[in-house]
């Protein structure tokens, strides 16, 4: 992708979808992974460990805490020129994720989703919620180019997945797991339930990309500026899912964070300052705050339904 500008912003003007009430029966269906390598390839993915009390990490805030321990933990740093980069770490084990599409994009060509992949979060997914946070460049009617990878949403594949494009997967209990699709991920008769893509890794192996100086492979900015919103989302060699943001960042900031958060692998989300928001929770279904220090959008926008993919992080596991 080196030299390639990609669009994360949308001419359209943000409207809030409505909230959906409406209940399903549509049933949860998987796709079971096929080998993508040979038994000599490493696989870039990471398992999820079973739950264990955390223990506060100095350095680390406490944002959420269950009975059984400390579900999501917040870390900010200032990078050389200033600027502040908050990243959010949700404990495995003690909570799972769900994939939910926008009212806009990307386009679902009618297809029937389940009441947690809809443009809205609805009420019982409330009751669980901890977090929400943005998803990844506009992969419908004005990208520029498309080609950012592929998305997979409730099992069904809206648009094909794409070989070498870092790859957030969830399976049908919420489980979450990262690598680089193609290359030894993920593992051959995987439950594939949700899967996000967008651009090669950001951070692979522990170490920061070698392209990421290159900052035009990152996504067009407004204005073309060097410095935007971005945000990206990692895991960390424990399954613990990170999530790295700031509204005034280039992308060695983010990979720089999440690595020293221990990032193992990470990918970019989406940038530019409409698009990047993730906000949390106390408690489940408490009242939610803005979680990145000057976001535009309202705390509650992914309850009412916004118009861009988005991510919620549920308790229990």
């Amino acid at each position: 992708m080196a030299g390639v500008a990609v669009a994360a912003c949308s001419s359209s003007s943000p409207v809030a979808a409505p909230h959906n009430n409406v209940a399903t029966t549509t049933p949860r269906p998987t796709h079971t992974a096929p080998s993508t390598t040979s038994t000599s390839q490493r696989s870039t993915a990471t398992p999820s460990p079973p739950a264990t009390t955390t223990p506060e990490q100095p350095g680390w805030t406490v944002v959420s805490r269950l009975p059984s321990g400390i579900a999501v933990d917040s870390h900010s740093s200032r990078r050389s020129n200033g600027d502040l980069v908050t990243v959010l770490r949700f404990h495995a084990g003690l909570v799972h994720y769900a994939l939910h599409v926008g009212s806009i994009d990307p386009p679902t060509g009618g297809a029937a989703l389940p009441a947690d992949a809809r443009p809205a979060i609805g009420a019982s997914e409330h009751a669980q919620l901890l977090a929400a946070f943005n998803g990844g460049f506009k992969m419908g009617a004005g990208c520029i180019p498309c080609g950012v990878g592929g998305m997979e949403v409730a099992g069904r594949v809206l648009f094909p997945l794409v070989r070498g494009m870092t790859s957030l997967v969830l399976n049908q209990n919420g489980g979450a797991s990262m690598g680089v699709w193609g290359q030894g991920f993920p593992s051959a008769g995987a439950a594939v339930y949700s899967v996000r893509q967008t651009l090669p890794p950001l951070v692979s192996g522990g170490r920061v990309s070698p392209n990421v100086g290159d900052v035009s492979a990152w996504g067009a900015t407004l204005g073309g500026g060097l410095l935007t919103a971005r945000s990206s989302v990692g895991i960390d060699a424990r399954g613990n899912v990170l999530y790295a943001a700031s509204m005034s960042a280039l992308p060695s900031d983010l990979a720089d964070a999440l690595v020293s958060a221990g990032a193992v692998t990470a990918m970019e989300l989406d940038i530019n300052p409409e698009w990047v928001q993730a906000d949390t929770a106390q408690s489940p279904g408490g009242p939610l705050r803005a979680a990145v220090p000057g976001q535009y959008r309202p705390a509650d926008q992914y309850l009412s339904g916004w118009i861009r993919d988005f991510v919620t992080v549920l308790a229990g596991p």
